[in-house]
């Protein structure tokens, strides 16, 4: 799961359904003029809310999350897991709202008691963390300040000339070119090399010499999720690019630019718009 994925919008809903947790210990309803020693139970104590609100709030947190963090998000009967996240948080907000109204339930006409219970520090919480929940998750693929990244990625390095090989690995550039797979640098003193030790001009091996035109390749990274189509010009989706994660641009097409990810795969990718060049 790749936490630079999310956005500013489930930064909100992970931080409401903390609020939500909180809520669950405070009480649900209380009585006007209950003596202070009389514990009124909390959320936890009562089934139907804590069904229908904390459990469906914390679990629909639980799949919008699941659902960024995966390269693919999952699917369920054919629906994408994050709908599912944003009907469960929707859901527990429409619950909390039907218990303010009726905090107590059949408590309300116990021994005649026309008044009946009010709602409770607990239920008025889990109202305002779960109206921020469902809005938040409704709102996230709507406005563009709540799809930000919600984590920064740190700014790579100078990209290494294209086709030259990385020392460490991927995300290593600026490698010096590498003499080839068994061939040997002149010795000073072995025939071939001058007096002074230095090796003649046209013995030395040349550095791999960037493609033709004035692109140069960069590190980049894009403002939301975005896919990479393959190179054969086809629709088919190779990869989807994260928010947060710097990939290598090796070429460009147009308008469009061939973009490298970690794992080597190469792809088009054809929306450009917004991305922060390294």
């Amino acid at each position: 799961m790749n936490i630079r994925s999310l956005t500013r919008g489930d930064g909100v809903v992970i931080g409401a359904a903390v609020l939500l947790f909180i809520a669950s210990f405070l009480e649900i309803y209380s009585y006007d003029g209950a003596p202070s020693s009389i514990d009124m139970p909390n959320l936890w104590e009562s089934g139907p809310v804590l069904l229908s609100v904390v459990l469906a709030g914390i679990f629909g947190t639980a799949f919008i999350v699941i659902a960024r963090g995966l390269p693919q998000a999952p699917k369920i009967a054919g629906i994408d897991l994050g709908h599912f996240g944003i009907a469960f948080t929707v859901f527990a907000a429409w619950s909390a709202l039907g218990n303010i109204f009726d905090p107590g339930g059949a408590l309300d006409n116990v021994g005649g008691d026309s008044s009946g219970p009010e709602s409770g520090a607990g239920l008025i919480l889990a109202l305002i963390a779960t109206l921020i929940m469902a809005a938040a998750a409704i709102a996230t693929p709507l406005v563009p300040a709540l799809k930000a990244a919600l984590v920064g990625a740190p700014r790579p390095a100078a990209p290494q000339p294209y086709g030259a090989q990385p020392p460490g690995g991927y995300g290593y550039p600026g490698a010096g070119a590498q003499a080839p797979f068994g061939a040997s640098q002149p010795q000073p003193g072995q025939p071939g090399a001058p007096f002074g030790g230095q090796p003649q001009p046209q013995q030395a091996q040349a550095a791999p010499q960037p493609p033709a035109g004035d692109f140069s390749p960069f590190w980049f990274a894009v403002p939301v999720a975005r896919p990479l189509f393959a190179e054969d010009g086809s629709q088919s989706t190779i990869a989807e690019l994260a928010p947060g994660t710097w990939y290598l641009a090796v070429e460009q097409r147009g308008a469009n630019l061939v973009a490298q990810t970690q794992d080597g795969r190469r792809g088009v990718l054809q929306d450009t718009t917004g991305i922060q060049r390294g």
